[in-house]
């Protein structure tokens, strides 16, 4: 590590069931040069990747649907959630990885994406870095219907709306995915769709 007003003391594995849990005990440096001790609990799922699938001549976009528990478990009352097709790295380049999710989750071969951003989603617990994308898709790249990988236990919806629709979700509170919301308007700022 880099910063010297940072002093990692100790780092204790909590779980390693799912992805890896630590507690981590450091020294912090303040801005009046004293130092406090903190403890915080850190997860780390490894980075990710997602794409906003966008069609210029339809004005359309690819989403997802699927269930995700914990937003079930903090008040989501089905469970399911609206998003961009996304994706762990799995050791992957990012290009690489959210050409595959694209194939898996949404049964279209694309073969150019464009970078847009990084960002840490919630930099408070968690350690994953996500890489943002756009890319264009049209009916030609419909390989599969999509739906995910059974070995990962996958149920997956593919939704092509327009891009109207979907941008009207953001407001409506259909779509509260971070990610999601911050790539539809990005699509509407740069005027892809």
């Amino acid at each position: 590590m880099k910063n010297p007003a940072i002093k990692i003391q100790k780092t204790e594995l909590l779980s390693d069931n799912w992805y890896i849990l630590n507690k981590v005990t450091f020294d912090y440096q303040k801005k009046d040069d004293s130092w406090i001790t903190q403890k915080r609990e850190v997860y780390d799922r490894g980075n990710g990747a997602a794409i906003l699938l966008y069609n210029t001549q339809q004005k359309t976009v690819i989403l997802t649907r699927q269930f995700r528990l914990p937003s079930y478990l903090n008040g989501n009352e089905t469970g399911m959630m609206i998003e961009v097709c996304a994706g762990l790295l799995d050791e992957d380049h990012p290009e690489q990885c959210i050409i595959r999710e694209t194939e898996e989750e949404t049964g279209y071969r694309i073969t150019k994406v464009d970078k847009i951003m990084e960002t840490y989603m919630s930099p408070g617990a968690v350690t994953e870095i996500l890489y943002l994308f756009v890319g264009e898709y049209d009916e030609s790249m419909k390989v599969s219907d999509g739906g995910g990988v059974e070995h990962e236990e996958e149920n997956i919806d593919v939704l092509e709306m327009t891009y109207d629709e979907a941008y009207a979700m953001i407001e409506s509170g259909e779509i509260k995915d971070a990610k999601t919301i911050m790539l539809l308007q990005y699509a509407k700022i740069k005027n892809l769709v």
